[in-house]
């Protein structure tokens, strides 16, 4: 499957080029190492950030920018670290202290935190601001990994004592409307995924991972294959047109710009006739 829209929605959003240029500093003790096994979570300063760059070309980068006051980075950190751990090396996790990091934290564009963006092949990718149910961090992650693969982004990092844990059945496993949900979006078959969150709940109307994961996963069905340039310009040329503006509202979600997708919406009930 094509699907242009990272880039396109990248587009101008952020500005990594003052870094990409900066000579190598010396690796704090939790950095990615050039030429060694890098850990599945490090801290990444603003002189360490051309490795965690080229880490991106091997293996898909999740930025996790946080600060020591911020209430929320608490609740969301362990999250991250918990489901980038479960993927036994297919993704790993920078920490970038934001009062420590100025200028990673004006290249990333940070208005509010926890912010949570990824970096594929070297290219920024924005996932999500606040904090943020695990279930829908799962799915974010699976379809960060979709993205990876059709970059060419395929790698692991390898993981010490890779084989013993493998074995360890401690971790609670998903429940299997969820895990089948879960195997599908990492597919990319969001039909399926959806049938799998509708069976969760009809099963228990109250679960609302479910519930979350339904939404997510139904917007990700919408925007699948759409393009993003050819979806504005469409939505310029027809104002008025719901279908078009629905489809730039949804792709402006899909990027993690919920601003933008609810500002349009709220200007186009605004200059729809009455009765429409």
């Amino acid at each position: 499957m094509s699907d242009p829209r990272p880039s396109a929605v990248l587009r101008g959003a952020v500005d990594l080029s003052s870094l990409r240029s900066r000579p190598a500093a010396p690796a704090s003790a939790d950095a990615p190492t050039p030429g060694a096994v890098p850990p599945l979570v490090f801290d990444v300063t603003d002189d360490t950030f051309p490795q965690v760059l080229e880490l991106s070309r091997t293996v898909p980068v999740v930025i996790d920018l946080w600060a020591e006051w911020c209430g929320p980075c608490t609740q969301l950190s362990p999250i991250l670290e918990k489901v980038v751990l479960e993927a036994r090396g297919r993704l790993v996790l920078a920490k970038v202290d934001v009062d420590a990091n100025p200028q990673l934290t004006q290249a990333f564009r940070a208005q509010s935190i926890p912010m949570v963006v990824a970096l594929v092949a070297g290219q920024p990718v924005p996932l999500f601001t606040g904090a943020v149910p695990e279930q829908q961090v799962r799915e974010v992650f699976a379809q960060l990994l979709q993205l990876a693969a059709q970059q060419g982004v395929t790698g692991s990092v390898p993981v010490e004592g890779q084989d013993a844990e493998a074995s360890d059945d401690s971790e609670t496993p998903l429940p299997p409307h969820h895990q089948d949900a879960y195997d599908a979006i990492e597919e990319g078959d969001y039909a399926r995924a959806i049938t799998a969150y509708e069976a969760a709940l009809a099963e228990n109307p109250r679960d609302d991972d479910a519930r979350a994961g339904l939404g997510q996963v139904r917007l990700l069905d919408r925007v699948q294959g759409l393009d993003l340039q050819a979806a504005r310009d469409a939505a310029a040329a027809a104002p008025l047109d719901p279908d078009a503006q629905f489809a730039v509202a949804d792709l402006d979600l899909a990027g993690g710009h919920v601003d933008d997708a609810f500002g349009r919406l709220l200007d186009l009930f605004a200059a729809l006739p009455e009765g429409e």
